[in-house]
Parts: structure tokens; C-alpha cells; sequence
């Protein structure tokens, strides 16, 4: 299990409150269970795009094709935007 830290708040009850996605007042309840999942995968997509950096970091010091670069770069930026909604999920919203 992922260690609570600077990315995750500390895990603490079973059903947490979320507000829906669309940013309305609906909230979903989340077990330990799903959030686990969702920071199992988060971890792994971390993973990925650390793995992602430093390949196209080294692909760019052997000056391999710039377009096969970009490809690479976009494929980064999925990454980043996927976890970027786990994040989301698991941190709820918080209204000033």
C-alpha cells in the first residue's frame, strides 16, 4: 500500500465522500478497496512516467529521430493527464 505523503492524504475511514467529477454537490462514496486500486494504479503510472522521462531524456542525447521524440512525449503527457484524474479522485474537493 501506498504511504500516505505530499501526493495522498493519510487513508483513514472506509467510505469517504467525493464530489462527482462534473463539480456538482452529488458526492460517491469510495471504499478502501477502490481507493487502494486507484492508488496502486497512480503508483504505476508514476512509474511509467518516470520511465518515460528518462528514455526520452537518453533518446535526446543519442539524437534519435525528433519526430519518434514527440511521439514519446505525448504518450508522457496521457500519463501525466491519467494522473492527474487519479489524483482528483482521491483528493477530495475542497470548498473555501
Amino acid at each position: 500500500m501506498i504511504e500516505a505523503g505530499p501526493c495522498f492524504p493519510n487513508p483513514g475511514r472506509a467510505n469517504r465522500n467525493r464530489r462527482t467529477p462534473a463539480g456538482d454537490n452529488r458526492t460517491v462514496n469510495m471504499s478502501e478497496q477502490e481507493e487502494a486500486e486507484i492508488r496502486l494504479e497512480f503508483a504505476r503510472l508514476k512509474q511509467d512516467h518516470a520511465d518515460f522521462d528518462a528514455a526520452i531524456n537518453a533518446m535526446m542525447a543519442m539524437g534519435c529521430d525528433p519526430l519518434q521524440i514527440q511521439r514519446m512525449k505525448k504518450k508522457k503527457l496521457a500519463i501525466k493527464d491519467r494522473l492527474q484524474q487519479l489524483e482528483d479522485r482521491i483528493i477530495p474537493d475542497i470548498i473555501a
